[in-house]
């Protein structure tokens, strides 16, 4: 589970972005902070791997809190998703410069919110699955933050494990459960669940049940218009 910290001034807000946090697989939230004294209080105590962050806070910045991390006895220093009504781009380009994920503008709808958990849970991922980066697995994983395809146009960039999996299935005629892929990788059935269905909602894979002896429906994965 990738653990969120949702840091914002407004109790109200900061709820609402917790109740979309929690709606999107694989992310929980470990804490609600409205203060920047709060939240450095909870990264030291809870090790959150994501925040997300609103620039306005009543102590002191957003982006100072940030720099001040560096001074916290944190193991793992999180990554960080800027919320924000600052539209300014000496903000943006402060927060880049930090190394922001992502920066998104109030007011959001719960679907952007989504998009950008969802590339960061790839990237998440990616990073913690490949053991050495050549070039292309380094695109591969700065393309993870580009988000679905909806607004480019063109199709993300997949994760190794995720690559790997698509052509496991491309070279299965009639196709691959999870359990096919989980066995011939080393990995958990859960785990090349998730990818399998990354891949069905990316359009890549079809989805198809087959109904053997046991009674039981067993999902089949193969490529799509296969």
């Amino acid at each position: 589970m990738i653990r969120t910290l949702v840091i914002d001034d407004d109790y109200r807000v900061a709820k609402v972005h917790a109740a979309g946090v929690q709606r999107v697989s694989d992310f929980v939230v470990v804490g609600e902070a409205h203060t920047a004294a709060e939240a450095r209080a909870m990264i030291e105590s809870l090790s959150p791997d994501l925040l997300l962050l609103d620039l306005y806070l009543p102590d002191e910045g957003g982006l100072q809190l940030i720099r001040s991390l560096a001074d916290l006895a944190i193991e793992h220093r999180p990554d960080f998703i800027v919320i924000t009504a600052a539209r300014d781009i000496d903000s943006v380009r402060k927060a880049i410069q930090l190394g922001a994920m992502y920066y998104l503008v109030k007011p959001f709808g719960f679907v952007q919110l989504r998009e950008q958990l969802e590339a960061y849970r790839g990237l998440h991922d990616g990073l913690g699955e490949a053991k050495v980066a050549n070039q292309q697995t380094v695109d591969a994983l700065y393309g993870l933050l580009r988000g679905p395809t909806g607004r480019a146009g063109t199709r993300t960039n997949l994760s190794p494990t995720t690559a790997e999996i698509l052509r496991l299935v491309r070279a299965a005629p009639t196709g691959l459960s999870a359990a096919d892929v989980a066995t011939t990788l080393g990995v958990s059935r859960a785990t090349a669940q998730r990818h399998l269905a990354y891949l069905v909602r990316e359009g890549r894979l079809d989805l198809s049940l087959n109904y053997g002896n046991t009674g039981r429906p067993e999902h089949r994965y193969r490529i799509h218009g296969s």
